[in-house]
């Protein structure tokens, strides 16, 4: 394995935790921060591919998608013909883009998503590096739970003590509440999976209920309705992934674990944040926030999906669409639609429904081919990872939190590790299989056995 190769590695798991720190990466000098170390990974797998005489890539399909995403965007900006003279201009281009600038900047940003998790597949290679991803996401998501929750008691509504949003409504290094609780939710999804299969030895077990304690409880004290119910459903997607129905036993003992992991995540989070912890998550419904108003918005959205049904206003042109049909002032104006199924109708229209299908049934069924293996702690790994994909398409249905590049960074990671998980390694054996292998090994010899081997040997 070439310096290269570890430096990829390291390279795209500092990406999980920098482009969550830096405001989830939303700006524009912390979104050209993140293209240039996607583009140094890229020229590493490059030189990797140079210097073992090997050229590593991953053959999922997975990746398609998003590459064909690209390819439509670009498809979307390319003029055909000229608009007429409107107001004194003329030759302006006319695209299937409402808004083309918009639509290249978009189609090159998910480009270099694509690019992240093709390299990331690349060099996911060994089960320890499979370990040490999953290692990483949990512990940061530890340690990311308990800043928030510091923060949260100490400065709410600041970031870091430092910046202040005016009108949003910021948790952890995130802006918006609902982005934290997605990120939480998907932290999660690791150890809850490891634990729900039983891959996680006893004298860990008190550290993983910790670390999923806190973060849900960080989650909850988010405030977000949607977070809460993405992650109800993750937690009910967990049962029935790993739990076979003519086993009743099984069933009752995850539902006990089920109601007393929700129980502790409720209870922590009143003794942390107080009678008010719980009424947040009502507070949204009650706001005169425009932006909370998702019926208004959808109804909207949907005057725009009418009027582009196949191709679509343009990826990344939702906001000049949705000025057109808006019958409101327009003095608040939307930027994405609070629901990321209509939001890809609108911008892709039918075409990219078929592409966000075609990605959704690859995604679930490499996962529930992958649930099936052998290995324990690979097994707790792709039905983690594929409940915490699925959370996040519950929460999709009531805000845009792949929108955000920290978000779309945890979740294409996850789609790795279901991808990576299905995949037989020489080092595949982990600790909690070593002991266990030992232990019925040991049981299996009796002491008289043992005595007559030693006899038969002197002899």
């Amino acid at each position: 394995m070439t310096w290269a190769n570890k430096l990829t590695f390291f390279i795209l798991c500092a990406l999980i935790v920098l482009t969550t720190v830096a405001y989830g990466t939303v700006h524009q000098p912390t979104l050209a921060v993140f293209y240039i170390f996607v583009a140094v990974a890229l020229i590493l797998w490059a030189v990797d591919a140079f210097l073992s005489g090997n050229l590593k890539f991953s053959r999922s399909l997975l990746q398609v998608p998003l590459l064909a995403l690209f390819i439509f965007g670009m498809i979307q900006i390319i003029p055909f013909g000229s608009l007429s003279d409107n107001a004194g201009l003329s030759d302006i281009a006319r695209t299937i883009s409402l808004d083309p600038f918009s639509t290249k900047t978009t189609s090159f940003h998910i480009l270099s998503l694509a690019i992240f998790l093709a390299v990331l597949l690349s060099v996911t290679v060994s089960a320890k590096r499979l370990q040490k991803l999953v290692t990483v996401i949990t512990v940061f998501g530890f340690i990311f739970a308990f800043f928030a929750i510091l923060q949260s008691v100490l400065s709410p509504n600041k970031i870091y003590g430092v910046y202040e949003s005016r009108f949003a409504s910021p948790f952890g290094s995130f802006v918006n509440r609902h982005n934290f609780a997605a990120y939480m939710e998907m932290t999660l999804c690791l150890p809850l999976g490891l634990l729900f299969v039983g891959g996680i030895n006893k004298d860990k077990r008190l550290l993983y209920f910790t670390a999923i304690g806190l973060m849900g409880v960080a989650l909850l004290l988010s405030g977000s309705r949607g977070g809460f119910i993405a992650f109800l459903a993750e937690v009910i997607f967990l049962i029935i992934l790993t739990t076979e129905t003519k086993s009743y036993n099984q069933i009752a003992l995850k539902v006990v674990l089920t109601i007393v992991l929700i129980a502790s995540v409720i209870s922590g989070s009143f003794f942390v944040g107080g009678d008010s912890s719980l009424t947040r998550l009502a507070e949204t419904a009650a706001s005169e926030n425009f932006s909370t108003d998702r019926t208004q918005i959808w109804s909207v959205t949907l005057e725009v999906i009418k009027n582009n049904p196949l191709f679509g206003a343009g990826i990344g042109a939702f906001g000049v669409a949705y000025t057109k049909y808006d019958t409101n002032s327009g003095l608040e104006r939307v930027e994405q639609a609070h629901n990321d199924y209509l939001q890809v109708l609108a911008d892709a229209g039918l075409v990219g429904l078929a592409i966000g299908l075609f990605f959704l049934f690859l995604l679930f069924k490499t996962g529930w081919k992958n649930s099936k293996t052998e290995n324990i702690f690979r097994r707790g790994v792709v039905v983690g990872a594929l409940s915490g994909c699925f959370a996040i398409l519950v929460h999709s249905v009531f805000d845009f939190v792949l929108h955000t590049t920290a978000i779309s960074v945890l979740f294409l990671t996850l789609v790795s590790l279901v991808v990576s998980g299905g995949t037989n390694y020489e080092d595949d054996l982990d600790d909690f299989q070593v002991r266990r292998h030992k232990k019925r090994r040991s049981a299996t010899v009796t002491p008289i056995d043992e005595v007559r081997k030693k006899k038969e040997i002197e002899a």
